[in-house]
């Protein structure tokens, strides 16, 4: 069992920069979604403090945020001394912003050889998907179903091939990761319905394909590309769990007020 968490907080945050007339924010979220920093958009509280609580809801009491050296309003307001009493909040910095691979490699000295948990700073994911992967006993990542994403009526089904369709075995493991598909990878994987949102179970393994991988053709070294660099060239073997529950995406100022609804009853304890 683990109770670390890796928390990738570093993003440009460049779709929440973009000013969109027709979404519903007040001066304060605007604010904040100027200087693109997802994880403390105000929801009542920044959006992140409903991420640490579910955490904890979790058994997740270690939890490390990687930000950027520029992150020091971050900072500062998780190291209030009145404010956590379930979670102890740690920082790493990634220097550049140059990929979600380089983040988790900032983590490697919170991690050490500890199983730990990696996922999204914009993503607001069930307990029971941290529990599962918590309980897991090897690296692996939530499979969600792509149908019941979508059936919450949050995430849109474009939104989709946004993230990364899952090729798993009949032996339940990862064999292939496809992060954003073409158009012709998605129309060949229509039937498939495991999609990765990015919230996974490493141990120490992950580290050296995350040093080794290539940039992807975005020219940043991602952690799907480091997975499946993992696979091919290390032996790794990543369990997937599948799971057919609603995750809240908080990528662009359209979705705040879709994600404030669905957390106006959620109880915060830090």
């Amino acid at each position: 069992m683990t109770n670390k968490a890796v928390i990738l907080a570093r993003g440009l945050g460049k779709r929440m920069r973009q000013a969109d007339e027709r979404a519903t924010v007040d001066a304060q979220q605007a604010a904040v979604a100027d200087q693109g920093i997802k994880a403390m958009i105000p929801i009542g509280r920044p959006f992140l403090d409903y991420v640490l609580s579910a955490l904890a809801d979790a058994e997740y009491h270690d939890v490390c945020l990687v930000i950027g050296p520029e992150h020091s309003a971050v900072r500062d307001y998780y190291e209030r001394s009145d404010l956590l009493d379930r979670v102890r909040v740690t920082f790493e910095i990634q220097e550049r912003p140059i990929g979600t691979a380089n983040a988790v490699l900032a983590a490697e000295p919170f991690a050490g050889n500890d199983r730990f948990l990696v996922m999204n700073a914009d993503n607001y994911y069930p307990v029971a998907a941290y529990a599962a992967l918590r309980d897991l006993g090897e690296p692996g990542l939530i499979a969600f179903d792509r149908d019941a994403l979508i059936a919450d009526g949050h995430i849109p089904p474009e939104r989709i091939l946004k993230f990364a369709l899952l090729d798993i075995g009949e032996d339940g493991y990862l064999r292939r990761i496809f992060e954003k598909p073409d158009e012709a990878t998605a129309r060949a994987m229509a039937e498939v319905r495991a999609v990765s949102m990015n919230v996974w179970c490493f141990d120490a393994g992950i580290f050296d394909p995350c040093r080794t991988v290539a940039p992807s053709p975005r020219g940043e070294v991602e952690l799907p590309y480091a997975v499946q660099h993992a696979i091919e060239a290390y032996g790794r073997r990543f369990r997937a769990v599948p799971m057919a529950a609603p995750v809240l995406d908080l990528s662009s100022r359209g979705d705040i007020a879709g994600v404030a609804e669905r957390l106006s009853s959620v109880e915060v304890r830090l």
